[in-house]
Formats: structure tokens, sequence, C-alpha cells
């Protein structure tokens, strides 16, 4: 089955709202013209606006880099979906690895969040990964499984239109590592199998997965041409257009 292949750029904690414009306008000269990728920029809280208003007039969409459960209340720090829609963004991402490891995400939360995007019109992007001594001990593929099955509870087979998934080895991020094609293709269908056993095989052929541990340019060609894998979710590369256009180009040729 086709998929439309998305790549995501999350540029976590950096970029004033200066830098963030000056970024956003390089990758919009670059990039705001393409239209067989979905080009995703996921800028701190504080530039989502000002990000938004700058590539409003291209394809490029913006996501926000986590969300709480709640529409509104005494949650004290906390940025809630009706909040991220009005700021401009049209996707959120969900469960990544580092606020599993920094700020005590669990599957039961990833899961609460992704319901409370999808009923306040927000796609979600759900991270899913092993760590390194997980994989070394052979339980990588249990917990995707695990991960997987938390993220989806109690979720139809109807919004999943509304998600996509992505791969991150939680020992390729900012480490330098990469998983090789195949180890990466391995574990994107790992995944889609998951995803069939849950919603069947045309839930998962559709299903998009994004792989996200440390793609550049020099690797995004070979990941992106492998069958599972339907773009990329960008971390340290997407911080440098210089860096950030040439993966998006390389999905656009894989698409083609």
């Amino acid at each position: 089955m086709s998929r439309r292949l998305m790549v995501a750029g999350n540029w976590k904690m950096n970029n004033n709202i200066e830098q963030a414009l000056k970024l956003a306008e390089t990758v919009k000269r670059e990039c705001g013209g393409v239209h067989k990728v979905d080009v995703v920029l996921a800028p701190p809280f504080t530039a989502i606006k000002s990000v938004f208003d700058a590539v409003s007039d291209s394809s490029i969409q913006v996501a926000g880099q986590n969300v709480f459960w709640e529409d509104s209340g005494a949650f004290t720090g906390e940025v809630s979906a009706p909040m991220l829609k009005e700021a401009g963004c049209r996707l959120v991402i969900i469960g990544h690895s580092e606020r599993r490891q920094f700020f005590g995400e669990t599957d039961e939360t990833v899961n609460k969040k992704i319901k409370a995007s999808l009923k306040n019109g927000l796609k979600a992007i759900v991270c899913v990964g092993e760590t390194l001594d997980e994989r070394e001990k052979g339980l990588a593929f249990a917990v995707l499984d695990r991960q997987v099955e938390g993220a989806f509870s109690g979720i139809a087979e109807t919004e999943l239109e509304k998600i996509v998934i992505a791969y991150e080895p939680v020992w390729a991020i900012g480490t330098g590592k990469t998983a090789t094609g195949q180890q990466a293709d391995e574990a994107h269908a790992h995944i889609r199998k998951k995803v069939e056993a849950l919603y069947g095989p045309q839930a998962a052929g559709a299903m998009r997965i994004l792989y996200g541990g440390s793609v550049k340019p020099s690797n995004a060609k070979e990941l992106f041409g492998m069958a599972n894998i339907d773009g990329g979710l960008i971390g340290g590369a997407s911080l440098k257009a210089a860096d950030f256009a040439p993966i998006i180009h390389a999905a656009v040729e894989t698409a083609s």
C-alpha cells in the first residue's frame, strides 16, 4: 500500500522566537512548495504562533512537542490541545523518549494524551522505542508491543488515520549512532505487525511509521527507501536548514 511520507523536525528546547522565525523562513523558502511529502515543524511552545504565522502561506504544518490530557484546569506549566490548536498546531508529538526518560511519561499517559488530542482535532505523532539495555537483552520487540498496545488502548480504528507512529530507538537519539536501514525496517515491520494484530491488515498497511534515530542527509535516502519506513522524526538535523532541507528532498525523491 502506498503511504504518504512525512518529515517532521522536532526542535526540542532550542531556538528563541527570533531564531525560530529565521529557521522556519529558510525551511519555507527551500521546501515550502513541497506537496508530495508532509513537512512538519515542532518549535518550542513560545515560538509556535510565530512559526505558524511565518509558514501559514506554505504547505508546511506546525506541531506541538507535548500536550496535557485535560483541556483546562489547575495544571501549572502544562499546555492543552485547544491551546495548541489555537496557536496554529495541526499535530502534536506524544510520548517522545525524552518525555518518558526525564518526565515520567508512561504508556497510560501517552494514551490519555492521544485521546485528548484526537478529541480536539489534532493529529498525533506517537513515539515508541527501546533503550540500548532493552535491545541488548533481546526485549526490543516486547517493549514495542507493550508501548503500541498501551498507546492505542480504547482508540477506534476510524481514528487511526489521525495517528502517525514514530519509531525512535533510544540508543540512537543524540548519540550519533543510527540503526542500519535493515534494523530500522525490521522494527517498523514489527510495529506494523502489531497494528495488524490490533486492527487488521488494511489499517496496518495504511499506518505511517516514521524513523526517529539520528537521521542525517547522508542516510536519509537509504532509510526512506525501506519498505516500512514512511519518513522521519528529525531531531538535531532539523535545527539547521542546510541539513533539514536535504532530508526533506530525499523524502520527495523517494515519494517520486
